[in-house]
């Protein structure tokens, strides 16, 4: 897929310069693919929605602040705390909602088409894009 992308993605990437060129939260920027995966980054603050992927496991890569992650798991619910530089993966079926009590950046790590709402959500607000990630301008 990497033969895919426009020549001037074929290039290192600055994971910054690809933050700086949006302001938009809980809408992720595609900034490479691997194999059929997206890599892509968010801006988030506030709460996401409760959603489950069915299909697919869901990397995340806390570039910037402070990311919790609430989960709804079968011995009960509980929330981890992910500081700059922590790594999770919720798994499959996992209802879970990111949320980020201070502006944070995220690096998520899924397959290409999978829906930032995930397969079943709640009710999904205004601010928040379902997306399956945008093109990163260049």
């Amino acid at each position: 897929m990497t033969d895919q992308l426009p020549a001037h993605r074929r290039q290192p990437l600055s994971l910054d310069t690809a933050l700086a060129s949006f302001d938009a939260l809980w809408s992720p920027r595609i900034v490479t693919h691997v194999n059929d995966y997206d890599v892509r980054v968010a801006k988030v603050e506030g709460e996401h929605v409760w959603h489950v992927h069915d299909d697919t496991d869901e990397f995340f890569l806390v570039l910037d602040g402070e990311l919790e992650i609430a989960l709804r798991e079968p011995a009960g619910e509980r929330t981890v705390t992910l500081a700059k530089g922590s790594v999770f993966v919720v798994p499959r079926g996992t209802e879970h909602r990111p949320a980020a009590r201070e502006r944070a950046a995220i690096l998520v790590f899924e397959p290409t088409g999978t829906l930032s709402v995930g397969d079943r959500h709640e009710e999904v607000p205004d601010h928040v894009d379902a997306t399956t990630g945008h093109a990163l301008q260049a």
